[in-house]
């Protein structure tokens, strides 16, 4: 049976849940399913937008199948949603919780502080994983129906990488939650990670001498590999979920030793 800290968060966090679930499974199969009126568009030209436009959206070729379907749906948009989905379900692990003044209560649970949080953890990075998967999932239905020439392997590729990206951003939320205890700091810290991050990712390729930026980068890790024309790599999807496992375990540790005020 489920720990009972871990039942509670869900039966908590259930309604956001299915919100955030519809809201991103609506907006991939709306944004996918435009593809037959895009490339319909006869007078649509890859020239109409400048190069470096395309550069910094990550969009090599925007008429493609596969272009289409990263410039929609996996290079801005998509992560963005599924990141502030993590990141407001992370932030009621703690932070939340400890603001409100309701610590105590969670606290009084007959575990250590250390099992409180593994499962408090547990249950909202469950949650965002299942979101984080609707868009993969959704496109596996959708790019066969309308015609994409994308092999369904691909498309498993990015949105493995999308939920990867995900984990990556869970842990650092949960991080400064442990850290701080407020739901301000988490919001500002993530944020300006995501921000920070995604600006340098999308810059290493439009300015001269800013390659390197691009390895600093979760954003590189998730969709600089082009995973939607090169399929699967490990490597770098591992290195996102290894980033989210070092900060979720810290932010753990952290919160063991802290004193709460309880």
């Amino acid at each position: 049976m489920l720990p009972a800290l871990v039942r509670k968060t869900w039966r908590d966090d259930r309604r956001a849940l299915l919100g955030w679930a519809a809201g991103v499974a609506v907006f991939t199969a709306v944004y996918s399913g435009f593809y037959a009126s895009f490339q319909g568009a006869a007078d649509l030209k890859q020239d109409a937008l400048p190069r470096e436009v395309l550069e910094f959206l990550g969009v090599a070729d925007l008429l493609s199948p596969a272009g289409y379907l990263q410039a929609s749906v996996f290079s801005l948009l998509g992560p963005l949603l599924v990141i502030m989905c993590a990141v407001t379900l992370t932030v009621r692990t703690i932070a939340g919780p400890e603001e409100d003044g309701g610590m105590e209560l969670l606290l009084a649970n007959p575990v250590s502080r250390i099992a409180f949080a593994g499962q408090r953890l547990a249950a909202a990075g469950t949650s965002a994983t299942l979101v984080a998967a609707v868009p993969g999932l959704v496109l596996l239905v959708v790019v066969p129906v309308v015609g994409m020439d994308i092999p369904l392997s691909n498309v498993a590729a990015a949105g493995a990488g999308l939920v990867a990206l995900v984990w990556c951003f869970t842990g650092i939320a949960f991080l400064a939650g442990a850290a701080t205890g407020r739901r301000g700091p988490v919001l500002a810290i993530t944020g300006a990670i995501a921000v920070a991050t995604y600006m340098a990712h999308a810059l290493s390729g439009v300015i001269d001498g800013t390659a390197w930026m691009r390895w600093l980068s979760p954003f590189h890790y998730f969709i600089g590999t082009d995973p939607l024309h090169t399929g699967w790599h490990p490597a770098e999807l591992l290195g996102l979920v290894a980033v989210g496992a070092v900060t979720a375990a810290a932010g753990v540790l952290l919160f063991d030793r802290r004193d709460v005020g309880v």
